[in-house]
């Protein structure tokens, strides 16, 4: 061993003597206790041992991970003392303002846990920038503009707008990249999403200069209910490309990265509630520009045919949240449950398209029959008034078919009358006298069938808890439920030869078939054509020991030489015992 090799060891096992006389330590440290909530913080977990593994993250539940867990390695030797670091850092951004505390994290070292000590900060509003002209993040607070756009700040209740969040920067700035932070939430109305074909930037006057826009995020917005309504704002983190001010040698601009945090601004929307002057009765909250039809596919048929009513609602305002009016027929319309259809857009002016209700008629009698009149009232925001359009009534004319068993106010049908015959059968004597016997029955209360039927569920309890012992001891036996199984299936393939015992040449022949039934059954094979010696052999192969093996072809021999040879019932009877025995070991062990 050279000497350079000699000086490098010592120095490293002074080293590792000199570190593991330090105490292992997991501290968090944080650039600020307090910042603002559109601001960014760096956590760092830093361990002074080498070898520490399994490193658990805490719960960064009030905060958005921006970036990590980035790693780094610091080892020193300064005037004679070691020293080892390793951290994981972390970039993390507040959800919300209040003060919070951060949790420990953890690793592991030589078989104990180390935890950190919690970190409490505070996060207050938006922390103003300074003004600094030099600075990237005030460059980038100039130059980029997140925007929420409203159509109508007072509409009614019922009455669509839509809501456009807008990105803007200036052409002196890059963006290399952004992200959504939070959805926007819509409390108090009913909302549905505007699909934005493409993101596309568009060169446009911003504050009286130019920029880009993008448009991020549309949305169409119906509100429920009347008052101050809050529209939430949209957060992001934006990726900017901020001049340094210097050249690169080809005279290109140099830029920098900058990550900037913005947020549009929150709205409010003042929402006036109908007027009740003029409301219609049975208005069930139609708010917009409507038409309304009630047609019949035909009007003249035959009984036992059908036609179909439609009634339906086309136009535009919040056509999903409202119910379309009925229609009454009379008694003697066999009416079904009406099918809905709907064929509903949505886009920036709001939604748009049809309702419909198809019911299915099927007259029973002819006659005329009346659908009366159907009213359907709506509300019209632009000009501020309640309008009402009536259905015409419905005449379904039923030529054919039999008439109605009796008058009906809705039909044209007459029915012809006939006079009341009377015979001296219609009154017959009315009895005022009666003889009643009753028969003296014992009382079946408290008697002893009574109590004996009462106390049997209480008796039969023990037994049932008893037989569900025995079914669970019976379910965990597996070696005996797997011997009974062996059984049960020795007794089914030996069953015709049992029946032959006493029969040598039939009980032999059928004994010999039940052993190669069974092999074909377990195996999957046919045993009957092929050798002994290859039967061991398969055997072997599905780890069959060799003392049953050796006793299956015992059997199988014995078969084969007792037709030609004196036999008894007695011998005959052990043959089948023996060969079911061999059954039952070959099916355990398969």
């Amino acid at each position: 061993m050279t000497f350079k090799k000699i000086y490098i060891l010592f120095f490293s096992l002074l080293f590792s003597l000199i570190t593991v006389a330090q105490d292992a330590e997991l501290k968090a440290t944080v650039s600020k206790n307090k910042l603002g909530v559109n601001q960014r913080l760096r956590i760092e977990f830093m361990v002074n041992r080498q070898g520490a593994d399994n490193f658990k993250v805490p719960n960064f539940k009030n905060f958005e991970v921006i970036a990590g867990p980035s790693s780094s390695i610091n080892q020193s030797w300064v005037n004679g003392k070691a020293s080892y670091s390793q951290a994981y850092i972390y970039i993390i951004k507040p959800k919300r303002q209040g003060t919070f505390t951060i949790p420990s994290a953890s690793i592991e070292y030589e078989g104990k846990i180390l935890q950190s000590n919690t970190v409490e900060v505070t996060v207050v509003s938006t922390a103003e920038i300074p003004k600094d002209p030099n600075d990237p993040t005030y460059i980038a607070s100039q130059n980029v503009h997140l925007t929420t756009e409203i159509s109508k700040a007072s509409p009614y209740v019922g009455e669509g707008i839509y809501v456009v969040y807008k990105l803007f920067f200036s052409e002196k700035v890059g963006l290399s990249d952004w992200r959504v932070n939070e959805i926007p939430q819509y409390n108090g109305f009913w909302n549905q999403d505007i699909e934005v074909p493409r993101i596309e930037a568009k060169n446009v006057t911003y504050k009286g200069q130019k920029y880009r826009s993008i448009i991020l995020k549309k949305a169409l917005l119906i509100p429920q209910k009347s008052g101050k309504l809050t529209i939430d704002p949209m957060n992001m983190d934006i990726t900017v490309n901020v001049p340094t001010g210097r050249g690169d040698f080809f005279g290109n601009a140099i830029t920098r990265r900058v990550n900037y945090s913005t947020s549009s601004a929150r709205r409010s929307v003042g929402v006036k509630d109908l007027p009740l002057d003029g409301k219609p009765e049975g208005f069930t909250g139609a708010v917009g520009d409507y038409n309304f039809t009630v047609t019949a596919s035909k009007d003249i048929l035959r009984a036992n045919e059908t036609t179909q009513i439609d009634v339906e609602v086309n136009g535009k305002g919040n056509i999903k949240l409202f119910e379309i009016p009925k229609i009454t027929t009379p008694s003697e319309l066999e009416v079904y449950t009406p099918e809905r259809t709907d064929k509903v857009r949505t886009s920036s002016k709001g939604l748009s398209g049809k309702i419909k209700d198809s019911y299915t008629v099927v007259p029973e009698y002819k006659g005329k029959y009346k659908i009366p009149e159907v009213n359907f009232s709506y509300f019209n925001p632009e000009e501020e008034k309640y309008i009402t359009i009536t259905a015409e009534p419905l005449i379904i004319d039923v030529i054919e078919g039999k008439s109605l068993p009796s008058n009906n106010t809705n039909s044209t049908v007459t029915n012809n009358k006939q006079n009341v015959v009377t015979s001296g059968n219609d009154f017959r004597y009315i009895a005022n006298k009666t003889s009643f016997v009753s028969k003296q029955q014992s009382d079946f209360f408290k008697s002893n069938l009574f109590y004996t039927l009462l106390l049997l569920p209480f008796l039969a309890i023990p037994f049932g808890i008893f037989i569900g012992k025995k079914k669970v001891e019976r379910a965990n036996d597996i070696t005996g439920n797997r011997l009974r199984k062996a059984d049960k299936l020795a007794r089914k393939y030996l069953s015709q030869a049992k029946k032959e015992l006493g029969k040598k040449e039939t009980f032999y022949l059928a004994l010999e078939k039940a052993l190669h039934n069974f092999l074909k059954a377990r195996l999957n094979i046919e045993t009957s054509d092929i050798s002994k010696e290859r039967i061991s052999e398969i055997l072997r192969e599905r780890n069959v020991n060799d003392s049953t093996i050796a006793e299956f072809v015992e059997v199988l021999n014995d078969c084969d030489f007792a037709r030609y040879t004196p036999t008894t019932n007695v011998m005959m009877q052990k043959e089948f015992d023996k060969a079911k025995m061999v059954i039952t070991q070959i099916d355990k062990q398969v």
